[in-house]
């Protein structure tokens, strides 16, 4: 494969590439690509999209997905499978659709299927993999991606060559979208770069991947849940707890709220979406069945510049609750070089069928990471406007803190 890429780019695109410098890649070159090649793999015909790319929608190894201009509500979730693309099945399943151009209204519980703006038509050596933005995942808005002829979710293969749909569902608020907002990313990927443990182990050693000397569990870092109360946390919900951020341990979603405008910032009083969870002397939470929860991870973590990492499950078969809708952790998060100094992992919890008790330290997912191609131009929160560097306990950006 060979891109053409412009060091040092202006990622928003607002600006021609001019004049650019031939990359190709060795055959045993594996990794994450950075910015600047996914900016070169747009310009190339990789990436294609009906209008230029928005300002900080490429973030430093991944890129931010638009919704298009048209939704519908369809009966159930699905995979196309092989040989159906998604429009097929959309038809089958439309309930009804509507525009969003002026806005419109998700209502909890129901499953949307929108056109997204991009599309993609990849080199038969990069695949892509897609997650909800952190944004997305503390709402509990339930957001997947779906490829023509795919039998998963998430997940697109090298050399595809089609449209992109989300599948949004809110789980416990309803939400307001509109052409062009952005609730899931895609991560482009060459070969398979994840860390062994070996190398995993030498790197923690390295850049002290979390903050305790033993976390390497196969091959990935073990994320263990803080309830202890002892994070620091902030925001009018911790306030209306009694005004000292300390002894909260998470926050408990509330049902039967006004919607939330998904691209409004600090919009909305937390105290009137959120209850906080204060902190119980046997350190433990009752998690009730679907009920929607964000907490806190005991380690301080963080992810280097050459590398990016992503959460998943400790052990898929503890199916009692799912933790972490919004999965990718760009390089730098939490990297003191960018402005980290280690930055806690924040947990979006929903049990299942039963109550389920979680302990404090209790180890919920592991964080597997992969090299990058290179390292990006520019890292997270390196003054790229990044929501959730250096946090403790915290709410999405959509409420005051």
């Amino acid at each position: 494969m060979r891109l053409s890429v412009k060091p040092g780019i202006g990622l928003d695109r607002a600006d021609p590439l001019g004049s650019l410098v031939p990359l190709a890649f060795a055959s045993a070159e594996k990794g994450i690509l950075p910015d600047r090649m996914i900016a070169a793999l747009a310009e190339e015909g990789g990436i294609r999209a009906a209008y230029p790319f928005a300002a900080g929608q490429i973030q430093p190894a991944s890129l931010d997905l638009r919704l298009g201009a048209i939704a519908y509500r369809v009966r159930a979730s699905f995979l196309p499978g092989p040989g159906t693309p998604v429009a097929r099945r959309i038809a089958e399943l439309k309930l009804h659709e509507f525009a969003l151009t002026g806005g419109a209204v998700l209502e909890t519980g129901c499953v949307y299927i929108v056109p997204l703006i991009e599309s993609l038509a990849l080199p038969a050596d990069i695949a892509a993999a897609t997650n909800p933005k952190s944004s997305t995942g503390r709402l509990d808005v339930f957001t997947r991606v779906i490829a023509d002829e795919t039998r998963g979710f998430d997940r697109i293969e090298a050399g595809y060559h089609g449209p992109l749909y989300a599948e949004i569902s809110p789980k416990t608020f309803p939400v307001l979208i509109r052409e062009g907002s952005r609730l899931s990313q895609l991560r482009l990927r060459r070969g398979d770069a994840v860390l062994d443990a070996e190398t995993l182990r030498a790197l923690h050693a390295r850049e002290r991947l979390v903050d305790r000397a033993e976390a390497v569990m196969g091959e990935g870092v073990a994320v263990s849940v803080d309830l202890s109360g002892a994070i620091t946390c902030a925001g009018s919900a911790a306030r209306a707890a009694g005004g000292n951020a300390n002894g909260i341990v998470g926050y408990r979603a509330k049902r039967h709220t006004a919607v939330i405008e998904v691209e409004r910032r600090a919009a909305y009083d937390a105290a009137d979406f959120w209850e906080p969870i204060a902190a119980r002397a046997d350190k433990s939470l009752i998690l009730d069945p679907d009920e929607f929860y964000i907490l806190a991870s005991t380690e301080a973590v963080q992810v280097p510049p050459d590398y990016a990492a992503e959460m998943v499950p400790f052990d898929p078969l503890v199916g009692e609750f799912r933790v972490h809708y919004a999965g990718f952790f760009d390089p730098g998060f939490g990297y003191a070089g960018a402005g980290g100094f280690g930055s806690r992992a924040v947990l979006e919890v929903r049990s299942r069928e039963v109550p389920f008790i979680l302990e404090h330290g209790q180890i919920v997912g592991r964080l597997v990471y992969e090299k990058m191609l290179a390292r990006p131009d520019q890292l997270y929160g390196s003054g790229i406007g990044s929501n959730y560097q250096a946090q403790g306990l915290k709410l999405s950006k959509h409420f005051r803190s």
